[in-house]
């Protein structure tokens, strides 16, 4: 709706203040979040079905059972059916497969990691690309990095973007990050993005979308730095090994995002650039005491993070809802056809019998 974007495009009206906001997502959670009721509500008034999300768990790791039960909360709240289904990692593909075929099954999703680095490359695409909520298969991937927005050969239906990283644009664009004046791939111009993170499922991404989006990103790993920017030829990321120092990017840095899955790792808020937006994604606080003293900190952004799970998983459904359609109007034009042909072909053997 209207209300519900401009609610989640509005820039926080307190970081305006003379002191930097600890900032709660919940309200840039909520706008999605109500709208995807809305429609999902009207879908169900007119006769059709609530999407269905099933989620596999095949690991021992507590991130990735909060994560499961913060989406089946979020799930029964906002009118979607979840299901969590708990498998061994060695059944865990054919598991997929056979919820790829289930046609009441809209969206799945795997909390990762399974059994970790290229065989969980390889359990990614094994999700259908209709019913990938997370986008990550190859597909999805390709089509992030090279900026394609629609898949023609898909009937048109919107690429889906990785959850958390798309969750982290919402919440910039939510404090005013983004300048709406300037048009769509542009809008981080000027920008300067410190990340810490490059990994498959959320760093890398990240770092693309924030280049495509016009931002200079400075991605940190653990043993160098690579910048990232917008390509020269359109739809291309250019990736370069840069010399600058760890402290002279924070020192530029207009926001810095964390997501280093370790207690021991900390960004010192004394070399943040003041009033940059620093944000959380990692389970564990990235950023030093005081970090809300200079910057606008954003410490979680797991609601936002499950609004997007929930606005993938409807357009997936609807996606679905579409294409039955579209096969119910073909099979009817092809038995009339049919049919036309049978009456053609019978008045053809009468006046041959005449």
């Amino acid at each position: 709706s209207r209300r519900a974007r401009a609610a989640r495009s509005q820039p926080l009206a307190a970081a305006a203040d003379s002191t930097m906001p600890k900032v709660d997502v919940t309200k840039c959670a909520m706008a999605f979040r109500d709208e995807i009721k809305s429609s999902i509500e009207a879908t169900v008034a007119a006769g059709g079905k609530r999407p269905k999300l099933v989620g596999f768990l095949a690991n021992s790791d507590d991130a990735a059972a909060m994560y499961a039960r913060w989406t089946e909360r979020a799930c029964t709240r906002d009118g979607i059916e979840y299901e969590l289904r708990r498998v061994e990692r060695v059944d865990l593909e054919e598991a997929v497969m056979a919820a790829n075929d289930d046609p009441d099954v809209n969206g799945i999703l795997v909390y990762y990691p399974v059994f970790g680095g290229p065989i969980d490359d390889y359990l990614r695409d094994v999700i259908s690309i209709q019913k990938d909520v997370e986008g990550l298969n190859h597909r999805y991937r390709y089509s992030l990095y090279h900026n394609v927005r629609v898949l023609a050969d898909w009937g048109n239906r919107k690429a889906i973007l990785p959850c958390t990283p798309l969750a982290i644009l919402k919440v910039l664009n939510f404090l005013g990050a983004y300048d709406s004046s300037k048009p769509e791939g542009d809008q981080l111009e000027g920008k300067t993005v410190v990340l810490y993170n490059r990994s498959e499922v959320v760093g890398r991404p990240l770092a693309a979308m924030l280049a495509n989006d016009g931002a200079m990103v400075y991605s940190v790993d653990i043993d160098n730095m690579l910048r990232y920017r917008k390509g020269r030829v359109s739809g291309t990321i250019k990736v370069e090994e840069t010399t600058m120092s760890q402290d002279e990017a924070l020192a530029m840095g207009d926001i810095v995002i964390a997501g280093v899955p370790t207690p021991k790792f900390s960004v010192d808020p004394k070399k943040l650039k003041k009033d940059c937006i620093a944000v959380n994604f990692s389970q564990f606080s990235n950023f030093g005491d005081g970090t809300e003293e200079v910057a606008t900190f954003v410490p979680a952004i797991g609601k936002v993070t499950i609004a997007m799970l929930e606005r993938n998983l409807l357009r997936l459904h609807s996606a679905a809802i579409a294409s039955d359609a579209a096969a119910s109007a073909r099979s009817k034009r092809f038995a009339v056809m049919a049919a036309a042909f049978v009456a053609v072909a019978a008045v053809g053997v009468v006046r041959a019998r005449r």
